[in-house]
């Protein structure tokens, strides 16, 4: 698994730079509507994904783990499809659809985050990506009824900080790839 994530590290940095650019947009736009944020969701829900299954199939390839990894990309895009389908949603079922795929996400990160912390350090980023999923989906669950403002502050701000640990941790497993997967480097003779 710690090879494949290494070899894939471009994987997290991207999802961190969309998480980024969804929580820039929202708060650039506090006022976005809310069938604008069940697009934007559902886009990035959608995407996020996406890479999830790419990152299984490397894996199945390379004979490691994917289950996790599996389960949350048929979560982003099941997730996602539903959200574009249906964009006049509620924004009670809305709520109800992001909290619920924050914590399932949030889940599953906590879970390879403890799994990895034998074979890589940094793992820490994704356990912390993971609380932060985690603790966003079930304030999002505790008040529903809130505003659609105040619904796309919170997506934004979580997109923002979950971006940040991704693109983090995605430079991490790059650097120990680099380290622990290439041999020593030796010099060439000078002629």
């Amino acid at each position: 698994m710690r090879v494949i994530l290494a070899h894939n590290w471009w994987s997290l940095v991207l999802r961190g730079i969309l998480g980024i650019a969804v929580g820039v947009v929202t708060f650039a736009w506090p006022g976005i509507t809310l069938a604008a944020l069940v697009i934007l969701f559902g886009a990035y829900s959608l995407v996020d994904g996406v890479v999830s299954i790419v990152g299984v199939v490397r894996a199945a390839k390379a004979h490691e783990r994917w289950g996790a990894l599996l389960f949350e990309g048929i979560a982003g895009i099941a997730v996602g499809i539903v959200t574009m389908l249906w964009p006049a949603i509620t924004a009670f079922a809305l709520v109800l659809v992001i909290g619920a795929w924050a914590i399932v996400t949030g889940v599953l990160e906590i879970v390879a985050a403890i799994r990895l912390r034998n074979y890589i350090s940094g793992e820490w980023l994704l356990l912390l990506s993971g609380t932060a999923s985690l603790i966003f989906g079930v304030l999002i669950m505790i008040v529903p009824v809130a505003g659609a403002v105040f619904i796309a502050l919170w997506v934004g701000a979580y997109a923002f900080i979950s971006g940040i640990l991704m693109i983090a941790l995605g430079f991490r497993l790059r650097s120990w790839g680099r380290e622990h997967l290439t041999g020593p480097t030796v010099a060439a003779p000078a002629h």
